[in-house]
């Protein structure tokens, strides 16, 4: 007789990919992505990070190799979460202004909350000393939404909504505007924080300014954008 592993019928699948793996994989991910802004990389042991997913050390390393890949994904999660790639989907149907508006929402939520301002102030102070955890950090949250919402310009463009000769240099400028003044005074903890109307005044003039640079003008000569 055939011992009971050898028989297809009664086999068990083995390694990442079950229920309870998967589990224990968005455990590890929220831990990291709870104390990785609170005390950087070099203060975020592995053991701290499997001590607060309640899995062992051997279960964080059966999921992320090291702490580099681990600290990677969890700035990709965070940043999926809050403007996943459908956020980017063209709907030529819609007014461009309304896609920019909702983009603009999910990008300043994202850089303005609490563990998004406590990481960039850990990036700026230099207490992620390596280089190389830097350019993971720009590959992993700030490129992947800059390649996002440029692919969405360059849609717009070929629809005709709007007209941009360089789209990389456009992308860049949305965003920035978008962090403005209000994005500086929470980096730099100003006692008088902006409200929920100065923001959303804040992300509409943005979009306004976009737009008047690089909407689509109408057939009339010095109409206004179409968008």
């Amino acid at each position: 007789m055939k011992p009971a592993s050898a028989n297809p019928s009664v086999a068990r699948p083995c390694g990442p990919g079950r229920p309870k793996d998967l589990e224990k994989r968005a455990a590890i991910l929220a831990a990291a992505k709870r104390l990785f802004p609170d005390s950087g990389f070099e203060g975020t042991s592995m053991d701290a990070i499997a001590a607060d997913a309640g899995v062992s050390k051997l279960t964080v390393y059966s999921h992320f190799r090291d702490k580099e890949t681990l600290f990677t994904a969890a700035i990709r999660e965070r940043c999926e979460e809050q403007m996943p790639e459908a956020l980017f989907d063209v709907d030529l149907q819609g007014p461009v202004r309304g896609q920019l508006e909702a983009i603009a929402r999910a990008f300043f939520t994202l850089v303005a909350a609490p563990e998004s301002i406590a990481l960039h102030r850990l990036l700026a102070s230099g207490s992620i000393a390596s280089a190389k955890l830097a350019q993971l950090f720009w590959e992993a949250g700030p490129q992947r939404l800059q390649t996002g919402f440029q692919a969405f310009l360059q849609q717009e463009v070929a629809a005709g909504q709007l007209v941009i000769a360089d789209v990389p240099r456009a992308a860049s400028q949305f965003f920035c505007l978008l962090k403005g003044e209000l994005h500086a005074r929470l980096l730099c903890g100003c006692p008088s924080q902006p409200s929920q109307a100065d923001i959303d005044d804040h992300l509409r003039a943005s979009v306004d300014m976009f737009l008047r640079a690089y909407a689509a003008r109408s057939p009339v000569a010095g109409g206004a954008p179409s968008a």
